[in-house]
């Protein structure tokens, strides 16, 4: 078997996604919505694996770390407090001639359009991204509301709520995982820019003169994240924000980037945002939100740390770094090398024939109760074939009933990396994927 130097192109990894059931365009029967995607069976198991190995992630410092589930919806108040309805705003271009609209950072205008060959642009103008409703029967200035663009605003709008409901101290976290919504000029590179996407994010409250040494420690753990999940390394860079691309709230900045085929792109932020966000909530809501220090008796505001990551940024990423491509005899084999962790069926259980599907039945009941992992049993098609479904969609072990196992009770485990194959008992496949999953 010799492996192929091809790796995959964007192309590749949207026929996948749709062929295999990972991901579908919304709306797809009529036409779609542009930067907005359903994910299919597969995907909603590896988003579940995705969020799993983050909460597990995060649980590695010293210190408590709460969980929030806040409101997609919130006044315009809080996003002029953050402001979000002053500086969040892209730069944006139209072509005059064929109205197409373009990022005017990410196209160069002293070039022709590109859809239609002309070179009449229009002034370069800011677009604020964030969606604009109403809450309530009637639309006036005073039922304004707006979708989140960012999970963080819940965490610091309801930062007293949380430190007073739970007997915590600093330094600690406030984690959350949720939907945000973007109005992108240009949705673009199918699951990397989306208008409707998730974040995972924490904040990370301690004094201002332990910021630094979390900054340091949280760069350090999420590093160790993306080896744990079986990125490799040689496609992560960490990237230190110069002064010009600090964000209004940052007092620094490091990305961590990864090589798509695009070039290398933010994968997830880690900010120290000093104090900005508590006491811009605090001096607009008129409420205090220092936190106690038995020590000087007074009541400071905490700064924060943040660790902020796309689910769905990190999905497509995991889909880039395990596929490959080898050739198996006269065929060519895809397979997506997940980490077991993260692939969304653990195992495949696969009876030789349909004659001998009901043995094979039994034992599949009984590892998906046992274990409550996702496994699948399947009996149509050649051995072969099923083969090559569970490598394309990254099963780590696939398990053949044949007409010896009724003799010598052994089944045959493939390997799907190394394509090795052993009969190993039937009453060891528990622990055998009890191994694989530790």
């Amino acid at each position: 078997m010799n492996t192929l130097l091809s790796s995959a192109t964007l192309e590749t990894i949207i026929s996948l996604c749709k062929r295999r059931g990972f991901v579908y365009q919304s709306a797809d029967i009529y036409g779609g919505l542009n930067g907005i995607y359903d994910f299919g069976h597969l995907g909603v198991l590896m988003k579940e694996n995705i969020r799993a190995a983050w909460k597990k992630s995060i649980q590695q410092i010293d210190g408590d770390i709460l969980f929030l589930e806040g409101a997609l919806l919130a006044p315009e108040s809080v996003w002029e407090a953050s402001g979000h309805v002053k500086n969040f705003h892209d730069p944006m271009v139209d072509c005059m001639h064929c109205k197409k609209r373009y990022r005017a950072d990410d196209i160069d205008l002293n070039k022709a359009c590109p859809h239609c060959g002309n070179s009449a642009w229009t002034d370069i103008r800011q677009f604020n991204m964030m969606f604009q409703t109403h809450a309530g029967a009637t639309a006036d200035s005073g039922s304004v509301a707006y979708l989140r663009p960012e999970t963080a605003q819940a965490i610091f709008v309801n930062f007293k709520n949380v430190t007073s409901s739970n007997r915590v101290k600093l330094p600690f976290g406030i984690a959350q995982i949720g939907k945000a919504f973007r109005n992108e000029i240009t949705p673009k590179q199918f699951l990397f820019r989306m208008r409707e996407f998730e974040q995972m994010e924490i904040e990370w409250f301690c004094t201002g003169e332990q910021s630094q040494d979390f900054f340091e420690k949280w760069i350090a753990l999420r590093r160790s994240f993306y080896t744990a999940i079986g990125i490799a390394d040689k496609n992560i860079r960490f990237h230190p924000h110069g002064p010009t691309e600090l964000a209004h709230y940052s007092k620094q900045c490091t990305d961590v980037e990864y090589q798509f085929p695009f070039g290398w792109k933010e994968l997830e932020g880690i900010a120290d945002r000093g104090n900005f966000d508590l006491t811009q909530h605090s001096q607009h809501s008129g409420k205090d939100l220092g936190v106690f220090d038995e020590t000087t008796k007074t009541s400071p505001i905490p700064h924060v740390i943040e660790c902020s990551v796309g689910v769905d940024r990190l999905f497509i990423t995991l889909l880039f770094d395990a596929y490959s491509q080898d050739e198996l005899g006269s065929e060519i084999r895809t397979v997506l090398k997940l980490h077991p962790h993260i692939a969304p069926i653990k195992a495949a259980f696969l009876p030789l024939t349909k004659k001998i599907s009901e043995p094979m039945a039994r034992i599949y009941y009984e590892v998906k109760k046992t274990l409550n992992i996702a496994v699948e049993f399947d009996d149509s098609g050649s051995i072969g074939k099923r083969y090559r479904r569970h490598d394309e969609i990254g099963t780590p072990a696939c398990f053949t009933y044949d007409f010896e196992s009724e003799q010598d009770g052994c089944v045959t485990v493939r390997d799907r990396d190394t394509l090795t194959q052993k009969r190993i008992p039937i009453d060891q496949i528990i622990p055998y994927l009890r191994d694989l999953l530790a």
